[in-house]
């Protein structure tokens, strides 16, 4: 199973490269929202607008739920960008499907959490990306505070920063991504993306986000 797995990250890191899901520029960084230089970007809701990268994504998250989840009695997406694949891999695997806001409605009924969820339901949330793992914990804790057994995350992409790693951990939630940041790196240098002599600048990123010292070696 561990090298079907390995496999499936390829094909989603060719696939995100391919439509521009994901964007490497190491020799001109993007700026985040944070204030942070980075060599990539990412919009997996280009995704959804790519039928046999969409069919690949799906079924992929739909393989995880299955082996790695085999308990799951429900998904919850995360809002918005979960919402769409959760809805889908829900189809594929008969299951019941919400969403969580990210904040409670002003009017209503306030819901935060969409759909149907029992006292006990064993979920499992699925995400587009996890970079830090803020967002998504809080989408977990919502649902533990409502009751449920969350079993984990599904996602589709990862940058495997270790503020994320370490914040899951410490928050007791598990993730598993269909493909991550180092995986895509290789698939880049591989397939012309970027050149192989850009790969220690991009670790470099991955491993301390805030050390822009990668940036001033770029040639």
């Amino acid at each position: 199973m561990a090298g079907e797995l390995k496999e499936l990250e390829r094909q989603i890191a060719k696939d995100l490269l391919s439509i521009g899901a994901v964007f490497l520029r190491p020799g001109e960084p993007f700026t985040w929202a944070s204030g942070i230089k980075s060599p990539i970007y990412c919009d997996n809701r280009l995704t959804l607008t790519a039928p046999r990268v969409r069919d690949h994504i799906e079924a992929g998250l739909a393989r995880v739920v299955k082996e790695l989840y085999p308990e799951c009695e429900v998904l919850m997406g995360t809002s918005t960008a979960g919402i769409a694949h959760a809805a889908i891999t829900a189809t594929l695997l008969d299951l019941p499907m919400g969403y969580v806001r990210s904040s409670a409605k002003d009017h209503g009924r306030t819901n935060r959490i969409e759909g149907r969820l029992e006292r006990g339901q064993k979920a499992v949330v699925i995400e587009d990306l996890i970079s830090t793992g803020d967002s998504c914990i809080e989408v977990v804790k919502a649902l533990r505070e409502a009751g449920a057994e969350v079993l984990g995350i599904a996602s589709i992409f990862t940058y495997g920063m270790q503020t994320g790693l370490d914040h899951l951990r410490e928050a007791e939630v598990r993730n598993h991504s269909l493909s991550n940041f180092d995986t895509l790196v290789e698939v880049a240098a591989e397939q012309g993306y970027i050149r192989p002599e850009d790969i220690e600048r991009l670790m470099a990123f991955r491993a301390n986000p805030r050390d822009e010292s990668w940036i001033g070696t770029i040639r």
